[in-house]
């Protein structure tokens, strides 16, 4: 595995795991590396130290296989509470999520998709949204 320091457009940093730099390349390549934050999928590495054999950071966390196992599943729960409980609303979710927000709509949970632009229109506004875990891999698309 492979730890990368990112950064989108907007400059929100964030980590990102991947099997190897070719992984990192193809998935950005494929448009599927986006901001946690904002859902941009302007994303670009920072410059970062490499990681050395045998130091550890002060205070970082040691992420083990079952850690890493452990939040996988934890996020899988997330999504599916989510999709259980809450009502899809496709490519209207930015139109619903400020309905909602200025009371137009019944208040409820939500979710579905938007473009990177109205995510920032909602959150410039003060619109509290958050991104949904992604779904866990087909078994098709593991390397």
């Amino acid at each position: 595995m492979i730890r990368y320091a990112l950064i989108c457009g907007r400059d929100h940093g964030f980590e990102g795991w991947f099997g190897s730099s070719d992984d990192y390349d193809d998935q950005q390549g494929r448009g599927l590396v986006e901001c946690p934050v904002c859902a941009s999928r302007d994303v670009r590495k920072q410059i970062m130290a490499p990681a050395v054999s045998g130091t550890k950071r002060r205070g970082e966390p040691e992420m083990t296989p079952e850690v890493r196992s452990m939040v996988m599943e934890a996020m899988g729960k997330v999504r599916q509470h989510v999709e259980d409980n809450f009502d899809y609303v496709g490519d209207s979710f930015a139109a619903e999520a400020r309905a909602i927000h200025e009371g137009v709509s019944e208040d409820r949970g939500i979710y579905g998709e938007a473009s990177p632009q109205e995510i920032r229109d909602l959150t410039e506004d003060g619109i509290q949204i958050a991104p949904l875990p992604p779904a866990p891999p087909k078994p098709t698309e593991l390397n």
